[in-house]
């Protein structure tokens, strides 16, 4: 990645932004686009006004960047994400994690839409993220080390924090959701898996799987920040689900559930 990319889109965003650190960054995957509840928006930018980000090209990715406040905390909150899948480099997957990471943030929660791979699980349940395998094998560090980003090996023994997985089970249990703990197996898309594929997955302990979230948790975790991610179940993997994929299921189970995800969100964002 080349770090002189990012200074375009940080010298975009007005120096407000910079002057107080935000209390929780937010990235909002396919179905939520609709989870935040506000009390003072204090900046809203589409993301197609912001250099080296460009417009979203996935339905149920709203694509705008969102700098607001919630019960007295300050939260900034990236509505869509940039897909490796999508052709344009790491630069725009990266850059929301790399604007919070100069804007001092130190908590980010990653959100997504993930097809069930565990028996267990249904769509419409919601899986807390503790650990995750990268079955792309791409990595958004290869190249040229930059020191601000963390080392050049860096540790990822523990991505996702203990004690915000925490701070979710506690928001689900007030709620009554159906929530379980689980392996997020990242697969690069666009394609949806094969059931043989699947059934891989399955046998290396990968609870659900999806297209996003596992290249902005190694970096977010790199660089220091504490990391959550949450996902909700929109459809039965490949081989267990008895009809064809399609993302228009994802869209219409996050329609579905908006008003539990959104609940769920702002009580986790109370508990911080």
């Amino acid at each position: 990645m080349n770090p002189r990319l990012f200074d375009k889109a940080a010298g975009y965003l007005p120096d407000f932004c910079f002057e107080r650190p935000p209390d929780l960054g937010i990235m909002l995957g396919s179905g939520w686009g609709d989870a935040l509840l506000t009390d003072e928006v204090l900046l809203r930018l589409p993301y197609s006004e912001i250099p080296g980000l460009g417009a979203s090209t996935v339905k149920g990715h709203a694509g705008e960047f969102i700098l607001y406040t919630r019960g007295g905390k300050r939260i900034a909150a990236w509505c869509g994400r940039r897909h490796y899948y999508e052709g344009v480099g790491w630069e725009p997957v990266m850059l929301p994690v790399e604007i919070l990471r100069r804007m001092s943030c130190g908590t980010l929660l990653l959100t997504n839409a993930s097809g069930g791979i565990n028996p267990a699980l249904r769509p419409g349940d919601f899986v807390i993220i503790r650990d995750h395998i990268n079955l792309t094998g791409f990595s958004p560090f290869i190249g040229e080390h930059v020191a601000e980003w963390g080392e050049r090996f860096p540790d990822m023994t523990e991505v996702y924090t203990k004690r915000l997985a925490e701070l979710l089970h506690a928001s689900a249990n007030r709620l009554g959701l159906r929530v379980m703990d689980g392996v997020y197996a990242y697969s690069v898309g666009p394609c949806y898996e094969t059931p043989a594929e699947i059934r891989a997955y399955k046998a290396q302990g990968a609870d659900v799987v999806g297209m996003s979230t596992v290249p902005e948790a190694v970096f977010a975790k790199s660089c220091g920040m504490k990391v959550a991610g949450l996902s909700l179940v929109t459809n039965l993997a490949a081989g267990i689900s008895l009809r064809p994929l399609a993302h228009e299921e994802v869209v219409a189970a996050g329609e579905s559930a908006k008003g539990l995800m959104r609940g769920f969100m702002d009580d986790f964002i109370s508990r911080l």
